[in-house]
């Protein structure tokens, strides 16, 4: 019998019991489509209700073909069997898109006829709501699962759980693995890194030191040009600033002259503008004294008054041309007044004009008693007034061609005031830039001063490993004599040779690949542990009733190392290293005490010497190290030494 698992979902259901209240209830549907071969192929649809949270709530229907169409025809269904399935996972899909809504299309319905879901028979409905009437799509009656049910549906539960616990700890071992081996890669890395770093900063400090020694040469090259650009503006400033001020003087006095002009013309016409109005004013009082006298020259009169009315009318066009001319010249005298205001010359002509304004009034007074005298001749005004007429169309015209020079003398002013305000922008933009330079110098001085700071450091970081070396050294030479010490009262101690081997043979700390001694002498150097190990087997055997034996002695790993490397190094000398007569100290050579170049400062004494104080019971009160060697100073490359 296989199995095919269609939908498999939680879905929201509405539980309803005899007597109680609806409750919302979260249930997972499972349906299955089940294929029987014995003795003949069937299909057989199998729904399962459960709850997650509840492994004892289980229901269970199984709808085979007979089944369904007796569910067909007493529900009314027009599907067939093979299209029921998918027909009922679009209900169960649409009710789980409106679960979420405050009302609703569609909803699941858990019907029981008991108050309480214990093992009693519950029929699902698919029910669609609309404002009339709730309609059931459809109902399938569920049987509450038996023991045996509930037991196989359990076990399959935690046949599961087990898979995914087995898939999640192959998962983590797997993840533990590979974090190992990144971990192992990138401490290989930062070590690697460590050293680059090491080298970029020896690269660094030579590549400042150079920088430093560029700049400082731009620097004064800079300077330099920057002072001569200066010098050069200044002077080329100071010319164009002296020939633009004799220009304008020039202008300022040529516009004075020609206003000058222009006012003696103007007071000119203004003279004459009055004796035409008071000749006209005197002509109007005899022509009226004229009618009363005589009525026989009316028509005369008439005449004349026709001329007059037309000489009215000139004269009123004449004053309002004049008034025109007025303003415009007002206008030009304002713009003059304001161009006057920068030069102190224009008060004294001011000045002078009012004086010359004096003297033309008195003038003008003794005219005007002149002109009494000559008020009879009447023809004689009318030749005269002809004549003004044409004057003042001469002034007009002359008028006309002064306001065109002035225009073009304000054209030329005007590009003259651009230059300026061209060359002033020009000079803003050169000392913008100066300032510039004068801030990136003295960001360079920043620079420079910070790579001193860090060049200073430098020096008392390697001063500081430079003593750390010093007092290492120290450590180790001590050490070598103490062990030189120790091999000799070792010597001194064994009064026979034979003792010594069996001594040797006995111990757990004596090496099976060195030959015993003999009363001549030692046959092949002897490495500072052998000869340390030696001599704490006769104090071990002296002080019987200590508990710790001589294989609980801790050494370290990387002073193992050195001994093995110096016993190699040191067979060509085993003859000068082992007489007793010759009076050398054993142990070291001191070609291996010399310092290197590329040799790393040791970090303090736990990693490079014997753990002293599991020893310091075992050595004697001579070789024991004093509290001055012991304690190392502290590292300022390597603060947890």
């Amino acid at each position: 019998m296989a199995a095919e698992r269609i939908f498999d979902r939680a879905v929201s259901v509405r539980v309803r019991g005899c007597g109680c209240e609806e409750r919302r209830l979260n249930v997972r549907v499972n349906i299955e489509l089940l294929s029987i071969s014995n003795p003949v192929q069937k299909k057989d649809l199998a729904v399962r209700l459960t709850d997650d949270t509840d492994p004892f709530f289980l229901y269970n229907l199984v709808i085979s073909e007979e089944d369904f169409q007796s569910l067909k025809s007493q529900q009314g269904l027009l599907v067939d069997f093979s299209a029921f399935p998918q027909k009922f996972i679009d209900l169960l899909q649409q009710c789980i898109q409106e679960q979420n809504k405050d009302i609703p299309r569609f909803l699941l319905q858990l019907v029981s006829s008991a108050p309480a879901l214990d093992h009693t028979p519950v029929s699902l409905n698919v029910v669609e709501t609309n404002p009339f009437k709730h309609l059931t799509h459809l109902s399938l009656k569920f049987l509450p699962g038996s023991d045996a049910e509930i037991k196989k549906f359990l076990a399959n539960c935690l046949k599961c759980l087990k898979e995914d616990k087995m898939m999640l700890e192959e998962k983590l071992k797997r993840t533990e693995e590979d974090l190992t081996r990144q971990l192992s890669y990138t401490q290989q890395s930062l070590s690697e890194k460590s050293r680059e770093l090491e080298k970029l900063k020896n690269e660094w400090t030579s590549y400042t030191t150079a920088l430093s020694n560029k700049h400082s040469q731009e620097l004064t090259s800079e300077k330099e040009r920057a002072l001569q650009a200066q010098t050069q503006y200044q002077q080329q400033h100071e010319q164009q600033k002296k020939e633009l001020e004799n220009l304008h003087q020039k202008s300022i006095q040529q516009l004075q002259n020609r206003l000058s002009e222009l006012e003696v013309i103007n007071k000119d016409l203004t003279e004459r503008r009055y004796k035409g109005d008071s000749t006209v004013r005197e002509l109007k009082a005899k022509l009226s004294g004229l009618e009363d006298e005589c009525q026989r020259a009316k028509q005369e009169v008439l005449s004349l008054r026709r001329e007059n009315t037309t000489l009215d009318a000139e004269c009123h066009e004449k004053e309002k041309l004049i008034n025109q001319l007025q303003t415009r010249v007002a206008v030009l005298e304002q713009e003059i007044k304001d161009k006057d205001q920068l030069v102190t010359r224009t008060k004294e002509v001011l000045d002078v004009t009012q004086e010359q304004k004096v003297i033309l009034e008195e003038s003008t007074e003794e005219k005007l008693r002149h002109i009494e005298k000559l008020e009879t001749t009447i023809k004689s005004l009318s030749a005269e007034l002809l004549k003004a007429n044409e004057i003042i169309k001469k002034l007009q015209g002359d008028l006309k061609t002064l306001m065109s020079k002035l225009k073009l003398k304000n054209t030329v002013t005007i590009q003259q005031e651009k230059l300026l305000a061209e060359k002033e922008e020009k000079l803003q933009k050169e000392q913008k830039e100066s300032q510039e330079m004068g801030q990136s110098l003295r960001m360079k001085e920043q620079e420079v001063c910070k790579l001193q700071e860090q060049l200073e450091n430098t020096i008392q970081k390697l001063e500081e490993s430079k003593q750390l070396l010093k007092t290492n050294e120290n450590v180790i030479t001590w050490l070598n004599r103490q062990l030189s010490e120790v091999q000799m009262a070792k010597k001194l101690d064994s009064p026979a040779s034979a003792h010594a081997g069996g001594r040797a043979a006995v111990s757990p700390l004596s090496m099976p690949d060195r030959p015993s001694f003999h009363s001549s002498g030692l046959s092949h150097p002897i490495s500072p542990l052998y000869a340390f190990q030696n001599f704490l087997e006769p104090i071990h055997s002296k002080n019987g009733n200590s508990q710790c034996p001589v294989s609980k002695v801790q050494l370290n790993s990387q002073l193992l190392k050195a001994t093995r490397c110096s016993d190699a190094r040191t067979a060509p000398a085993a003859g000068h290293a082992a007489n007793k007569e010759n009076g050398e100290q054993l142990g070291l050579e001191s070609k291996y005490l010399k310092k290197k170049d590329d040799s790393i400062p040791l970090r303090g004494l736990s990693q490079n010497t014997l753990n002293l104080e599991y020893l310091r019971p075992y050595l004697p009160a001579k070789a024991q190290p004093s509290p001055r060697a012991a304690g190392t100073p502290a590292s300022a490359y390597f603060p947890g030494s």
